[in-house]
């Protein structure tokens, strides 16, 4: 359908999955496959579920996948939450992490009224 590469939002979000995963690499090796492992997982989702959606067929399909995303988005705004809490991100950092996944939830949020407008 579309080049996702050429989508703003497709590289903030994998803007930000590079952060995370340096970020996460300070982690406590014990949460290699807890917080750590979730954390890369909703981040990554976020970009895939953008450039898969931009493969599919139709607008309401690449909807469903923005859609996807932004659960991704959601959930990951919650395993930052947790990591700060736990002392795992300094709180400078997580404001820093916290506003690029804002910005990009944003620009989700507009893209997906914008492709349900056009289904419509």
């Amino acid at each position: 359908m579309r080049d996702f590469r050429q989508l703003r939002v497709w590289s903030s979000a994998h803007e930000l999955t590079l952060a995370l995963y340096k970020t996460t690499r300070s982690f406590p090796s014990d949460e290699r496959f807890g917080l750590t492992a979730q954390i890369r997982r909703a981040t990554v989702s976020i970009g895939a579920n953008i450039a898969e959606g931009c493969g599919r067929r139709g607008r309401k399909e690449l909807a469903r996948f923005l859609i996807i995303a932004a659960g991704s988005a959601s959930e990951l705004d919650y395993h930052l939450i947790v990591a700060v809490d736990l002392g795992f991100v300094e709180r400078s950092a997580y404001e820093r992490l916290a506003s690029h996944l804002a910005g990009v939830r944003r620009m989700l949020a507009t893209f997906i009224r914008k492709v349900a407008t056009q289904t419509a």
